[in-house]
């Protein structure tokens, strides 16, 4: 099977780690669905650096804790593009409740809309591809918290580990179909989540990281479009570590901490 990419759904691409990846996937030659939750002016600031790409960009409401709404989202995108041979999803929040205060309320929204609304998105992407015929490529933005645990993030760390996991079961069901499915994982990356939107990430000093510095969204972007190129072919069921090494500091900066400062929310 050859796989020739030029439909693709980026969620989440207002801003950040989205706006980077659609960019990249419209100048690999594809047309890109664009999805905002909360900032449509920045979707369409999306859209427009798409379209000087010379590709369509096609924008869209979706919030993933809607989950009646966020899969009838992703048809209409995919109706209105002509198709689906690759789907982002990268839109969620974080949470920085520490478990013992935090309510279900809490819970319950931020595993909403980091894996329920996944689950959704992704089942009705897949199964485009799966009708097509034509193989296809899912890719899901988790984190570095995929792997390893923060302090006060109980519900993000939950819902990134299952995500994870919903990837890595669906590099087994989907493979017959020629349809990979991986996960990218970034550390600290210089956008909104951040509060470093639009900041240079060379500015910031990060000593407990090897590289020394946050990652720039168009790194992760840089890697998420290798998944969705035809050159990926053979990797499916993979988490890509994005975070300037930051994974391998674990006993390192277990062992050289000198304060209990780490035992806060803001950590």
């Amino acid at each position: 099977m050859t796989f020739s990419p030029r439909f693709a759904i980026v969620t989440g691409s207002s801003s950040g780690i989205g706006r980077a990846t659609a960019i990249a996937l419209a100048e690999a030659g594809m047309d890109v669905g664009i999805t905002w939750s909360s900032n449509e002016a920045g979707a369409e600031k999306t859209a427009a650096e798409v379209r000087a790409q010379g590709r369509r960009a096609i924008v869209a409401h979706l919030d993933t804790t809607d989950l009646d709404r966020c899969g009838d989202a992703v048809d209409g995108l995919c109706d209105e593009l002509g198709g689906i041979d690759v789907f982002v999803n990268n839109a969620g929040l974080g949470d920085n409740v520490p478990f013992l205060g935090m309510t279900l309320e809490q819970w319950r929204h931020t595993v909403s809309a980091d894996l329920d609304g996944a689950f959704v998105a992704i089942q009705r992407a897949a199964r485009r591809m799966v009708d097509a015929g034509n193989g296809g490529r899912i890719i899901a933005t988790t984190s570095v918290h995929e792997h390893q645990p923060r302090y006060g993030s109980s519900a993000y760390d939950a819902a990134k580990h299952g995500l994870g996991g919903l990837i890595k079961t669906l590099a087994l069901e989907l493979g017959e179909y020629g349809i990979t499915a991986n996960a990218v994982a970034p550390g600290e990356i210089s956008t909104g989540m951040t509060d470093q939107e639009d900041e240079d990430p060379h500015d910031h000093k990060r000593p407990g990281v090897p590289l020394g510095r946050p990652g720039d969204a168009r790194e992760v972007a840089a890697v998420i479009a290798f998944l969705a190129s035809p050159l990926s072919s053979y990797v499916t069921g993979a988490s890509w570590a994005v975070d300037g090494g930051m994974l391998q500091m674990g006993p390192q900066g277990g062992s050289h901490l000198t304060s209990n400062d780490w035992r806060s929310k803001k950590a």
